[in-house]
């Protein structure tokens, strides 16, 4: 909290600003002054989450947490590390053929779909978005089947990268979140979570497709037109959030790992098995921790 609070006073007095999408310093520290900021409570009220942290966008440093080291399942806020192994793999103008296992692999496991068609061909920068808009399990499915190659090859790379994060509390047994097998789902901490959502947020490809409401692929000579709406009502309804990913599964429930910024001041956060299936309330749950963190700052700035 101490790192946050220096953070603020740092931007209140305008030695710290964020120029596209960076945050730069614009006056020397020694003359940031000390500045009192008014937190109503020690945390945020009526969160339902069971694990949850928020935290500061720049160093990272968490603000609030409930059970941040306690792995869980995280449903399709797997499809984060799925976007980060795959763009970091390059080569986004790649065209890629949709598989027939694909939508096969979608109906076995009653997956969320992207409406992808076996045969068709996209680039990968479209999957991408349909993977992380409507969160298609088939556009999950396909990436790692082209970029493992096949699927066994790309949950290794996620592991590997997870593990090249420090990420420990994270294990990964399927490429789009869903309980394959059935009896040991892709798991992680909140504060894993925390971390893999500031490193993926730094690739400026996956920033713009998860800040994204809508993508629309026009109807070409080797695809069917496709429109696609993102599942993230954060995005949609509170003011300044820029990404990221939700998740729902039975073992799961809902999950939300998500970014804002407000008065200059980004914050990263997440909510798991917020409720058994209610995106609402996974969206109200980051509402309640964000409004926490920024309503003093806002105030403090007669902004809002």
């Amino acid at each position: 909290m101490r790192t946050f609070a220096r953070l603020l006073q740092a931007f209140v007095t305008g030695a710290l600003v964020v120029t596209a999408g960076h945050v730069v310093a614009a006056a020397p520290a020694a003359s940031i002054p000390h500045i009192q900021l008014p937190w109503p409570t020690p945390e945020p009220d009526g969160v339902q989450a069971t694990g949850a942290v928020l935290a500061e966008g720049i160093t990272g440093t968490a603000l609030w947490s409930r059970r941040p080291d306690t792995p869980v399942p995280i449903a399709s806020i797997t499809k984060v590390m799925t976007a980060l192994v795959v763009i970091d793999a390059g080569d986004l103008d790649r065209t890629i053929t949709v598989p027939q296992e694909a939508i096969a692999y979608c109906n076995r496991n009653d997956g969320s779909t992207a409406g992808l068609v076996p045969g068709e061909v996209l680039t990968t920068r479209q999957i991408l978005y349909a993977l992380m808009l409507p969160s298609g399990c088939d556009a999950a499915y396909t990436l790692a089947e082209a970029y493992g190659p096949g699927q066994d090859g790309f949950i290794a790379r996620m592991n590997e990268t997870a593990r090249g994060l420090g990420l420990a509390g994270t294990e990964f047994t399927d490429p789009s979140g869903l309980p394959i097998p059935t009896d040991h789902s892709n798991s992680s901490t909140p504060a894993d979570l925390v971390a893999l959502g500031l490193r993926a947020m730094r690739l400026p490809a996956f920033r713009e497709i998860v800040s994204s409401p809508t993508y629309h692929v026009p109807a070409g000579p080797g695809n069917r037109e496709h429109l696609w709406h993102t599942t993230n009502r954060l995005l949609r309804d509170y003011p300044g959030t820029i990404g990221i990913k939700t998740g729902w599964t039975d073992a799961a429930g809902t999950c939300l790992l998500f970014e804002t910024v407000r008065a200059g001041i980004p914050l990263v956060g997440v909510v798991l098995n917020s409720s058994p299936s209610s995106d609402v309330v996974a969206k109200n749950d980051a509402e309640r921790m964000l409004n926490w963190a920024y309503d003093p700052v806002l105030s403090l700035l007669r902004i809002g």
